[in-house]
């Protein structure tokens, strides 16, 4: 898996990080470094993680000190206990530690979505339910907070609002209701996909009762959100859904995939996928993650 957005895209967005934290210069830095001091730095693991980002903070690194030299990097996806080192190099002091704070800013983020995506899939394990992820991400950082959820063994929904189409309760109201929406939705994709056909990847509505429930298979999505249901009423609305669809004698490929997002933790995301979801996304995985522990040692050469 490689990282997101191609190295340019990157390199910019790394500088604009890196200029808003060192402006005009490191002035502590400054003041009691010598210019041409040479220092070892280690990211070591205080914490048990799963590895996301390292290629990002070394890349980060490089751009103050292109000479930098990495003498080994774990691989992200490494599963790390406290102790573990993410990554050892060497290079200019003054450079290091003007560096410093943008690298493990980035490193731990995505070290911290990495490793409670792979809790989530691991709770899952075996029901063949998917964790993905959400649109509630870091502004600016959607792309790598994205990439750290794959790292951690899920998938990502929509990347934005024009892959998908995701028909929202203020979309359905202002709709008059969730079949007209439905059609609407349905009949703008079909003209979209005449002049590009991979341009919208799924339709897809959220219902959040029996009655859009019901209301939402007759028009047949590629998706439905069960929004908010219970675990008890997500098994009740799974089970209506495939029986449904086994009356009406559909194939195995035209099922609709059945997706629970809200509130889903760590304690009830197994309930759901034994419920029968299909996909299971968390808005937690990315907006309100807590950062992996890692730090950045440093030794005099």
């Amino acid at each position: 898996m490689s990282l997101p957005l191609s190295l340019p895209e990157r390199i910019e967005i790394l500088r604009r990080f890196l200029t808003e934290d060192i402006g005009a210069g490191d002035v502590t830095t400054l003041a009691t470094v010598d210019a041409d001091a040479r220092a070892g730095a280690g990211f070591e693991a205080k914490s048990p993680l799963v590895l996301a980002g390292i290629d990002l903070a070394l890349e980060t690194l490089r751009l103050v000190d292109p000479h930098l030299v990495v003498l080994e990097a774990k691989a992200d996806g490494a599963r790390l206990v406290p102790g573990n080192m993410a990554a050892n190099v060497s290079g200019n002091a003054r450079a290091l530690l003007a560096g410093e704070r943008v690298a493990l800013n980035l490193l731990q983020r995505l070290c911290g979505i990495a490793t409670v995506t792979r809790q989530f899939v691991d709770a899952v394990a075996g029901t063949g339910a998917k964790i993905l992820d959400t649109r509630k991400t870091t502004p600016g950082l959607r792309a790598f907070e994205k990439y750290a959820v794959q790292i951690g063994g899920g998938q990502n929904h929509r990347f934005g609002l024009n892959d998908a189409i995701l028909i929202k309760d203020n979309h359905v109201r202002m709709a008059k209701g969730v079949g007209a929406a439905i059609r609407a939705a349905k009949r703008a994709r079909d003209e979209s996909r005449r002049e590009r056909p991979n341009a919208i990847r799924w339709l897809e509505v959220e219902v959040t009762s029996m009655d859009e429930l019901r209301e939402a298979v007759a028009e047949r999505p590629d998706v439905i959100m069960l929004d908010n249901f219970t675990v008890e009423r997500a098994r009740e609305a799974v089970e209506y859904v495939r029986a449904t669809e086994s009356n009406r004698g559909a194939a195995r490929d035209e099922k609709i995939i059945l997706e629970t997002s809200g509130g889903i933790t760590l304690a009830t995301a197994r309930g759901f996928a034994e419920a029968g979801a299909d996909w299971i996304s968390v808005g937690g995985l990315t907006h309100s993650v807590i950062a992996a522990d890692i730090s950045m040692e440093m030794r005099v050469l």
